[in-house]
């Protein structure tokens, strides 16, 4: 009986390895190279670009051909063929560098190292008081922390502040360009006005869901001393050449590896209702973002979304006033009312998530046709423009 099955399983092989190929070819760009040598500073997004017509898929696409040992790791100095549809074989390089990633890890770092989201902080120890009653304190120099009373001499803590707080973009209350900027945090979570921020953000009106407080970090410390004697507070030696330190700023345990450093991407494992998953902000205080920008988004692990995911970025479609009918008068009631015709949704830019919380995450622009702004709205990567 086995042996009238080899046959059958012969065939099926060669059915899907067929199937394959046509899914490869089905994939290719145009005027690909036959022969692609990887460099330093490649990343596997772009090498992915050069030869299909959707990069985010290239795992799925490189696992049909058997004879690639492991297609998530491609390193300098392999040779990628891509002179037969149905042969895509990779000839290895030195191995003497780190895999090629996904994204470029410089341009995220700073997110994945020194920013997180929490539901809330206040119940967190917090700096009370600094050496010599300074106003700031930097490397070197000492916090006492209220709040750590168990603390033992060694413990390792990082200093962190509240910068903003993210709620989401209710879609039956403002559009895509309405809310008023965002600012900084005091240590309370209040705004504080005049200082420097991370984050071009819109505070939608009425508010919207609570998505979280982002917390950064200013520096790391090391307890010195625990709670003795009269004192209330243990005393945190700061030890990095980080942010200075004011009094309020809180306290968290340093994690050994809390962010992943490799990312796969690959399409959203669920379908999120139009509306919820939106553009939150753009770092560097801007409202738009290009290739390479970091942006928050509206939805983290709860809606499925893990690290490599990748959305593509929509203009939402402008409410025109049917001005052939209705006149200038119409128009006007439109403002007003919001009726009128409703224009399609514009493709911007794919976006790959790099850091996800439960409910924001954080990705990088990869590609864009045009800039990426606040209030815009995500969908499957695959969504037709």
């Amino acid at each position: 009986m086995a042996a009238m099955f080899k046959p059958i399983r012969a065939v099926m092989t060669a059915a899907l390895l067929t199937i394959a190929t046509y899914g490869v070819a089905a994939e290719m760009a145009g005027g690909h190279p036959d022969t692609y040598v990887v460099k330093r500073g490649d990343t596997l997004w772009d090498i992915a670009g050069k030869f299909l017509k959707r990069p985010w898929l290239w795992p799925e696409i490189w696992q049909a051909n058997p004879q690639i040992r492991n297609p998530h790791l491609i390193y300098p100095g392999d040779v990628i063929s891509l002179a037969y549809l149905n042969r895509v074989a990779v000839q290895e390089g030195p191995r003497q560098e780190a895999p090629i990633n996904a994204i470029p890890l410089a341009d995220v770092e700073k997110f994945l190292k020194d920013l997180r989201v929490v539901d809330e902080f206040e119940q967190l120890p917090f700096v009370a008081g600094l050496e010599d009653d300074r106003l700031r304190s930097a490397e070197g120099q000492v916090a006492y922390v209220h709040g750590l009373a168990d603390a033992q001499p060694g413990q390792r803590y990082l200093v962190v502040r509240p910068t903003q707080k993210y709620a989401s973009i209710d879609p039956t209350r403002c559009c895509a360009t309405e809310g008023r900027r965002g600012t900084d945090l005091d240590f309370s979570g209040r705004a504080n006005i005049g200082v420097e921020r991370l984050w071009g953000y819109q505070i939608p009106h009425g508010g919207g869901e609570f998505l979280g407080h982002e917390l950064m970090r200013q520096n790391t410390g090391t307890i010195t001393r625990g709670v003795e004697g009269r004192a209330e507070a243990s005393t945190l030696l700061l030890d990095q050449g980080g942010r200075e330190v004011r009094v309020g700023d809180r306290l968290l345990p340093i994690e050994a590896q809390p962010y992943d450093l490799q990312f796969i991407p690959h399409p959203p494992a669920q379908q999120i209702a139009y509306g919820k998953a939106k553009v939150l902000a753009v770092a560097d205080m801007l409202t738009t973002g290009g290739p390479r920008d970091v942006v928050a988004l509206s939805v983290g692990t709860r809606d499925g979304v893990d690290n490599g995911t990748v959305f593509s970025a929509w203009r939402p479609g402008s409410n025109a006033p049917n001005v052939v009918k209705g006149g200038a008068e119409h128009a006007n009631k439109v403002m007003r009312s919001g009726q009128g015709i409703q224009l399609p949704d514009e493709f911007a830019s794919h976006l790959m998530v790099f850091r996800t919380f439960d409910k924001v995450s954080y990705a990088l622009v990869m590609d864009a046709v045009k800039p990426t702004r606040l209030g815009y709205e995500l969908k499957h990567p695959d969504a037709a423009y």
